[in-house]
């Protein structure tokens, strides 16, 4: 016998397709039992309404989104690596989990409550997790600030601020993404301003 969880979450796998296919606007409850290949009233015995059903699917895509990046940043040693991977998988996150990435990045008016607490929840979970990498790289000696709680504010916030830009692909540039992920760690890392020892050896 299928247990109730196992349906449930096989509703959620579907539903995830169809948002992501058609957005949330044009799906209707119809779309996603054709996706599984049941009945309508068969969802509703798992979830109340269309709604009910995408703010399941947003908090599925949150837990998975900070799980791949936790595992991403606990696989590196190094906190500059760990700084590096954290970009990458935050980024190819927004990516992969587009459901996730509408919710904060439209304004849902039908759900706004869930829309600010969605963004208020992604913020401060990326903001803890890079402030633990900043931590640990002051405490190594690699890094040296004297406000890791500010500069993680600083840096999700740019991050936030370059999803669209890094995320706009162009025909037959596969490897975009990765080159202007790369930049943007190259400036995180390094800044703008040339450094003394770039000059001394620029002579």
């Amino acid at each position: 016998m299928v247990k109730k969880s196992e349906i449930r979450s096989k509703i959620l796998v579907a539903a995830q397709e169809v948002f992501t296919r058609y957005g949330f606007g044009k799906t209707t409850m119809d779309d996603i039992a054709r996706e599984m290949g049941k009945g309508k009233s068969s969802i509703y015995y798992y979830f109340t309404s269309k709604e009910d059903i995408f703010r399941a699917v947003i908090d599925k895509e949150l837990v998975l989104m900070k799980t791949r990046i936790l595992d991403a940043v606990s696989s590196k040693n190094d906190s500059r690596e760990k700084l590096k991977v954290y970009v990458i998988e935050r980024m190819h996150g927004v990516q992969s989990f587009k459901n996730l990435y509408t919710v904060i990045r439209n304004e849902f008016t039908a759900q706004r409550d869930f829309v600010d607490q969605t963004r208020q929840q992604t913020d401060q979970d990326e903001i803890s997790i890079v402030k633990d990498i900043l931590d640990q790289g002051v405490e190594a000696g690699i890094f040296n600030l004297e406000d890791t709680y500010l500069t993680s504010i600083a840096i999700v916030t740019a991050l936030k601020g370059m999803e669209i830009p890094l995320l706009i692909t162009e025909t037959g540039s596969e490897n975009l993404l990765e080159q202007r992920l790369d930049r943007l760690i190259d400036v995180l890392f390094y800044g703008i301003i040339k450094r003394e020892s770039d000059h001394v050896s620029s002579k």
